[in-house]
């Protein structure tokens, strides 16, 4: 591997800048088993990682409060749960509008924050102002952890996150591991943690879980790329680029980053790790020692090996990399994505043959540049998963001419360098969303010869499954009408979906009825 990893000076004030009470967090969280008894805890959200976490927290003997501003959705059976430890739980908008108190009154002594709460809402606004700690599922997870001696392997970026975690689950299980993903999917992490039967932890992390965490040491960590995303909820570049590198905080062995995104080198240099970590590049260019990449058309290894100044250890095929992937031609994101998901399976030992053997055995995730048809000469493909510019880019990039269905939430993001860059690949762009006027000038600016058509249903469909199908069918209506021989019809928005859908999953399955309906209606189409 190549050299440590820099540690940078005045870390402290930066720490406690960024949590200013985090000395206050209560001592008695560490380990699983520790009585929380006397302690009144705030946790916002009732959903996938506020549930886990109240009840983890009553079952200690906590004096739990949960506030979720959405009583849309049923989550009577988490509630009734929940009230066997005694949890206090609130909904509805007037819960969330200020920093709630107890039952008894008084002040809470720590919020547990679920990811999606902005830091500027009122409640976590409120908890600063009062001088109340607050942390998130994360720094939960890794207090309560005790003796769970798994190691944490962290995966997070921009794009590619969900498709790394996964390969690196693969590969840990060819190596006769313990494992499964967990974090921002599968499991959620306050579960995998408190699991005795798994050997090493595959955890996926987002911007948002990251910011509200500040003493977990993974084994290893991953950024896989940075781009611009989630601004308006960091509140800028800097921010967001921040909380991603809090991924390499107090990193034991490896500090893995994109060789071809030198931010994620700079994060690296920026941490603060523990002494001997290294800094592991993976690459799809020169390859040196103390890097994986390629050559030719082989996976190689040149970071953790003995020999690593004069000699590769092979890791697999790009053969291999498109099973994993499920297309016959990888492109450099899926292959960048599975070097990246090795490092880290090498940093705990694996194997060279478990690498490729994991590859092999890996199952592409849904919504993720997923082809579902190919007729009269059309492919058509679902990758809803590229929520923003940087992942709809390498989608693009796959497409020797498209006609691109996008649009929705940017989030902050700007998307002319995107279009500027994708332009000579476009047949033409299907707009849909919130903030189609972006995409609309963007494309006017930097691609005037694309045809572009919008997507506009009538305001009496009523919202839900109705108007999502609507809005699907009218897309891929309009992307039929634009599509000749040798296109590819693509679903990548660059944008978030919760405009017009519940989430990126419905985008992608309601995309994926309105082209087997469209080519259901058309059968000299689907017969071609």
């Amino acid at each position: 591997m190549t050299d440590p990893v820099p540690a940078p000076a005045a870390r402290a004030s930066a720490l406690a800048e960024s949590y200013p009470h985090a000395d206050r967090v209560p001592a008695a969280l560490q380990g699983p088993d520790s009585s929380l008894d006397g302690l009144r805890i705030l946790v916002t959200g009732l959903g996938v990682s506020g549930f886990p976490v109240a009840a983890h927290l009553g079952e200690r003997g906590a004096a739990v409060t949960l506030v979720d501003g959405d009583t849309r959705r049923d989550e009577s059976e988490r509630i009734r749960i929940l009230e066997v430890f005694d949890v206090d739980v609130r909904r509805g908008p007037q819960h969330v509008e200020a920093l709630p108190q107890p039952r008894d009154g008084g002040l809470f002594d720590l919020v547990v924050t679920s990811p999606g709460w902005r830091p500027d809402s009122p409640v976590l606004a409120g908890a600063r102002a009062a001088g109340i700690p607050v942390i998130g599922e994360v720094e939960l997870a890794w207090r309560v952890r005790g003796a769970n001696s798994a190691p944490w392997l962290v995966v997070t970026g921009t794009n590619g996150k969900t498709t790394t975690t996964t390969m690196l689950a693969s590969m840990l299980t060819a190596a006769g591991l313990r494992t499964r993903p967990c974090g921002n999917i599968g499991d959620p992490l306050l579960e995998a943690v408190l699991d005795p039967e798994l050997d090493v932890l595959a955890i996926e992390l987002s911007s948002f879980q990251l910011h509200w965490q500040f003493s977990m040491g993974a084994h290893a960590a991953a950024v896989l790329n940075i781009a611009d995303d989630h601004l308006d909820w960091h509140g800028g570049a800097q921010a967001y680029r921040a909380d991603k590198g809090r991924a390499y905080e107090n990193v034991v062995r490896a500090c893995v980053y994109n060789v071809e995104d030198p931010a994620t080198r700079t994060l690296v240099e920026d941490a603060d790790v523990v002494e001997g970590a290294r800094a592991v590049g993976f690459t799809l260019g020169v390859l040196g020692p103390g890097s994986l990449g390629l050559v030719e058309d082989v996976l190689v290894d040149r970071a953790f090996i003995p020999q690593r100044y004069s000699s590769a250890a092979e890791l697999g095929s790009l053969a291999d990399v498109a099973a994993a992937v499920g297309t016959d031609d990888p492109g450099p994101h899926h292959i960048a994505d599975a070097l990246a998901a090795a490092a880290l399976a090498r940093s705990v030992d694996v194997p060279t043959g478990a690498v490729r053997d994991g590859l092999r055995a890996h199952a592409p995730g849904d919504h993720r540049s997923r082809l579902l048809a190919e007729a009269d000469g059309i492919r058509w493909v679902d990758d809803s998963k590229a929520t923003n510019p940087h992942a709809a880019a390498a989608a693009l990039a796959a497409c020797d001419s498209a006609v691109w269905i996008a649009g929705g939430l940017l989030k902050g993001a700007s998307v002319d360098d995107l279009v500027s860059r994708v332009a000579p690949r476009l047949r033409s762009a299907v707009l849909i969303g919130e903030d189609r006027t972006a995409l609309r000038e963007a494309l006017a600016r930097h691609a005037p010869e694309v045809p572009v058509a919008e997507v506009v249903v009538d305001s009496a469909v009523p919202s839900g499954p109705q108007r999502e199908d609507a809005v699907a069918r009218r897309a891929v209506e309009l992307a039929a009408q634009a599509a000749q021989p040798g296109d590819t019809v693509l679903l990548a928005p660059a944008a978030a979906s919760m405009d017009q859908f519940v989430d990126y999953r419905a985008r992608g399955e309601r995309f994926g009825e309105a082209v087997r309906a469209h080519l259901l209606s058309h059968p000299a189409a689907a017969d071609g």
